[in-house]
């Protein structure tokens, strides 16, 4: 929804939802991708997956994680619409190749691996990586980077929260 789309992506625990709401804070239009654009479905085809489906693989966090999209055609109509000078959709997605093209740049929160497995042993089992299979998954997923978009914009999120914002919005363009 901006004359501007920016993507934030990272594993989680590398600071994508305390990004958000402080861009929101600052009074910037965000959209939780996560929160507002994702579904479990085929990430090659957008369909959703049907309840049989989920009840026999629901449990497994890397069927969950593998099925985790965006809804492709919210996305491109939040893009084109130019009511906001600036979008910044953060969230991950594995469909990410079906609209990575409308972002103006897509930026990835990086955190060495201390500082990822501090983040994630203060969450609580309901939150995504705070159980030992999600942990384990995002572990690799750091390691083999196999869900980062190429060409991403690495931006150093070990830093205060106010500086990697700020960061951010100097290579937009925009005031910090």
């Amino acid at each position: 929804m901006g004359i501007r789309n920016y993507l934030i992506e990272g594993v989680s625990g590398t600071g994508k939802t305390s990004v958000a709401t402080e861009l929101q804070r600052r009074g910037y239009h965000v959209i939780h991708g996560d929160r507002e654009l994702a579904y479990q479905g085929d990430p090659l085809t957008g369909e959703r997956l049907d309840e049989a489906a989920l009840r026999q693989n629901g449990q497994d966090v890397n069927f969950r994680h593998r099925h985790h999209i965006w809804n492709v055609g919210r996305v491109r109509s939040a893009c084109a619409d130019r009511s906001h000078p600036i979008t910044f959709f953060c969230g991950g997605s594995r469909n990410f190749r079906h609209f990575i093209d409308l972002f103006d740049a897509v930026f990835v929160l990086e955190i060495d691996l201390e500082t990822l497995k501090g983040r994630l042993a203060g969450r609580a089992d309901d939150e995504f990586g705070g159980k030992p299979a999600e942990l384990a998954l995002v572990l690799r997923l750091h390691a083999t980077r196999e869900d980062i978009p190429a060409n991403a914009t690495s931006i150093d999120a070990t830093r205060p929260l106010a500086a990697v914002v700020d960061d951010v919005l100097w290579r937009c363009g925009a005031v910090g």
